[in-house]
C-alpha cells in the first residue's frame, strides 16, 4: 500500500505540531528519523485517524483516511509508543480478543503466525500473563497482534524504546523481514540513529518540519558526510 502525505498541519492551540509535511511512503522500510517532541506520534495520530487533520490530506493507495477510515484500518497493523496489552490476559488471550474483533477466528489466526510466534520467540509463552513478561517481550506481543490478520500497512511509534538490544535487534530484524520479502508498507519512527541503514527510505522530522527525505545513503552523499551522526550535526546546525 502507498500512503501520499499531503501539506499536512496539525495544531495544539497555537502551536503547530506539524508544520505542511509531505510525504510519500512506497513498499518497504520507511524510516522516520525524530526526536521526542519533533511530531512522530502526532503523525501517527494522523495516519490512523485518531486525530483530525487540520490542513493536508493523507491518501491510503489515492483514497483519502477522511472518508475511507474504516476500510483503510482494515489493512493496517499499528503498534504506539504507549502500550495497549490487556496485562491480565495471557498472550494466546490477547491475540485470539484482537483476531476476533477483525472478524478471524481465534484459534486459526494464530495457527497462521506460528512461524512468525517462533521467530519472535514466543511460542513457548502463549500461556504466560503479560504482567509476568518483561518489556521485550511485550513489545513482541504488541507486534504479533498487530500482525495477526496480515495488514499490508505497519505503523511502528519508537517501537524498540527502553528495551534491551537483543529485543531491538529482534523486533528491527523481523519487520524489516517483512517489508523487503513481502512487501509490506513499514513506517517505523525512532529516535535511535543505529536503526537507520545506508538503504532505508530515510525522513527527518524537527521541530514538526520534515527537513531532509531521501534514501539514507544518498542524503549522507548529498551533505557530504560519512554517517547518520554527521548527517544530524549537519541538519540541527541548520534548524
Amino acid at each position: 500500500m502507498e500512503i501520499d502525505i499531503q501539506g499536512v498541519t496539525h495544531t495544539y492551540g497555537k502551536v503547530a505540531a506539524l508544520d505542511e509535511i509531505s510525504l510519500t511512503l512506497k513498499p518497504g522500510f520507511n524510516i522516520l528519523l525524530g526526536p521526542n517532541g519533533a511530531g512522530k506520534s502526532s503523525l501517527f495520530g494522523l495516519l490512523t485517524g485518531l486525530q483530525r487533520i487540520g490542513q493536508g490530506n493523507i491518501l491510503f493507495n489515492g483514497k483519502p483516511i477522511t472518508k475511507n477510515r474504516a476500510s483503510i484500518m482494515k489493512n493496517l497493523g499499528v503498534v504506539f509508543q504507549q502500550s495497549t496489552l490487556d496485562i491480565d490476559l495471557t498472550v494466546k488471550q490477547n491475540l485470539a480478543y484482537f483476531a476476533s474483533l477483525h472478524g478471524l477466528a481465534p484459534d486459526k489466526s494464530i495457527s497462521r503466525i506460528t512461524d512468525l510466534l517462533t521467530k519472535l520467540d514466543l511460542s513457548d509463552r502463549l500461556n504466560t500473563k503479560i504482567r509476568y513478561l518483561n518489556g521485550g517481550h511485550r513489545r513482541r506481543v504488541e507486534l504479533a497482534r498487530c500482525l495477526i490478520h496480515q495488514p499490508s500497512t505497519l505503523l511502528l511509534d519508537e517501537p524498540t524504546v527502553g528495551l534491551d538490544i537483543a529485543s531491538r535487534r529482534l523486533i528491527h530484524s523481523v519487520v524489516h523481514d517483512l517489508a523487503v520479502k513481502q512487501g509490506v508498507t513499514v513506517l517505523w519512527a525512532t529516535h535511535l540513529f543505529e536503526e537507520v541503514s545506508p538503504t532505508d527510505p530515510l525522513a527527518i522530522l524537527l521541530n514538526g518540519q520534515l527537513v531532509e527525505r531521501d534514501i539514507c545513503s544518498a542524503l549522507l552523499t548529498k551533505h557530504q558526510v560519512s554517517d547518520i551522526h554527521q548527517l544530524w550535526d549537519v541538519l540541527t546546525r541548520a534548524n
